[in-house]
């Protein structure tokens, strides 16, 4: 699935075939080719206990950073929305990430002149795309270039230009990545200090190059003028991974960028994350093309507002076809409240005041079965799984403003945890606040984000396409 530096490259013009997309394949954290990854804890975890541990501790570090970072703004976005150059698709395979917070999924990615291949962590809840890169210091990542880790040389790269510390774009548009306005002479770099939840740190300088994608046709595609971050200094949790792809709401992140380049839309799908490992979740840039899946629903998608991440408008959610009594102000993104759609997230966070409800509506189907004690290192609702079948749940659905609805899988919120062991796949979190749907609420569904009509489209699907 990986690139060779031999394939013919082209780049992509409005006249090029309408038919072309990009696609890569994600990589769950825990698939088994990620588990001699150096130094980090992927791979298959040692027991179905440990592994849904790993995904809380990683819901938990993200939700941190987005009750830091969702503060509520109005301010018009900078992302264009001009008439798409052409229907093209960029498809890239994705992997699942570590626990600081940013992600459960990779992805293998190229940039540079000559290209070189990153495996990235993608994560929707930010925009920088940034890499372990040498470019102003001499002895950075010397003990790690000793065992031949992927380093980014940028001052190789023929196509990287760094960003003037004394540009606008360096003192405006990229203040919400963390730009320095330290600028010593107008033509320096533009650096930054780019902090996480979990008190990583990131500092590097900012610049533009060129990345390749692949089409699904097999050929290569350069996007060029991407802006990346070239991270000299490294803190806490990120030394062991090449870096991170940013996939967020913001002009200058690489969804953006690529998106614009293939009809303004990015899709993912997701398959069960308990599905054997031949089958493979994808990230696409333009139009899927799978004439098995049934129509996409279409519902807004709210950007601009809690930038970079891609809210959506609810009306309810109802149990076995009866509506919940919840307060209507819970889903208003300007408000206070909200949802958004989250692939860094596994289990799915609601509310306090909704969270009651759904597990309220959940009593008498779980009162046939043992209540479990609280594990502070899990759902929070457990239960033994003695005598359980699919047909004893109700059926929950998400319903959207417009009409849309989220009809799950049971399996997608009723999960296996542990041997004999069942929990409900919903966590609390204090009001108010934004809540967000998880990957695993996502699961068998092609999600489809439309930036240049501000749409969210969705069915479900066995994530096999073209």
């Amino acid at each position: 699935m990986f690139f060779s530096d031999s394939d013919f490259l082209f780049q992509v013009h409005a006249s090029k075939s309408n038919q072309a997309t990009a696609k890569f394949k994600l990589i769950h954290r825990h698939a088994p080719e990620l588990q001699n990854f150096r130094g980090i804890n992927l791979g298959p975890p040692s027991n179905s206990r440990e592994r849904m541990k790993q995904l809380v501790r990683s819901d938990h570090a993200r939700l941190r950073m987005i009750l830091q970072r969702s503060v509520l703004r109005k301010k018009n976005s900078r992302v264009e929305t001009a008439q798409s150059q052409s229907n093209n698709l960029v498809e890239l395979p994705i992997r699942s990430a570590a626990d600081i917070g940013t992600g459960q999924y990779f992805v293998s990615f190229r940039v540079g002149s000559p290209p070189r291949k990153f495996i990235m962590i993608i994560d929707t809840g930010s925009s920088l795309t940034w890499m372990k890169c040498k470019y102003m210091c001499k002895d950075c990542f010397k003990d790690r270039v000793r065992v031949h880790e992927r380093i980014f040389n940028a001052k190789s790269s023929r196509t990287f230009r760094p960003i003037p510390c004394s540009s606008s774009i360096c003192k405006q548009d990229l203040a919400r990545s963390f730009s320095l306005q330290h600028c010593p002479r107008p033509t320096d770099p533009c650096s930054y200090d780019y902090r996480y939840s979990d008190g990583s740190t990131v500092y590097g300088l900012f610049g533009n190059d060129t990345a390749i994608v692949r089409l699904a046709n097999g050929q290569k595609v350069k996007v060029p003028e991407v802006i990346i971050g070239c991270s000299e200094t490294i803190q806490g949790e990120f030394h062991d991974i090449d870096g991170v792809m940013g996939l967020g709401y913001e002009w200058h992140s690489f969804a953006v960028k690529a998106a614009k380049k293939f009809g303004h839309k990015f899709s993912y799908c997701l398959v069960d994350h308990l599905s054997p490992s031949n089958l493979v979740n994808f990230l696409v840039f333009g139009q899927v093309n799978d004439p098995t899946m049934p129509k996409l629903q279409y519902t807004d998608l709210i950007l601009g507002i809690v930038n970079p991440f891609y809210a959506v408008s609810v009306s309810g959610i109802s149990v076995n076809g009866v509506m919940l009594n919840i307060p209507s102000y819970v889903w208003d993104v300007r408000k206070g409240g909200g949802v958004i759609v989250d692939s860094g997230f596994s289990l799915t966070q609601l509310v306090k005041p909704v969270f009651n409800r759904v597990v309220a509506a959940f009593e008498a189907p779980f009162s046939k079965f043992k209540k479990l004690p609280r594990n502070l290192e899990g759902p929070e609702i457990c239960f033994e799984d003695t005598g359980y079948k699919e047909s004893l749940m109700p059926k929950l659905v998400i319903h959207f403003t417009n009409g849309a609805k989220l009809m799950p899988p049971v399996k997608s919120y009723v999960l296996d945890v542990a041997e004999g062991e069942k929990c409900l796949g919903f966590t609390s979190t204090p009001w108010p606040g934004s809540m967000v749907i998880g990957n695993i609420l996502q699961q068998n569904h092609l999600w489809e984000f439309d930036l240049l009509n501000s749409k969210l489209g969705f069915a479900p699907s066995t994530c096999i396409f073209e």
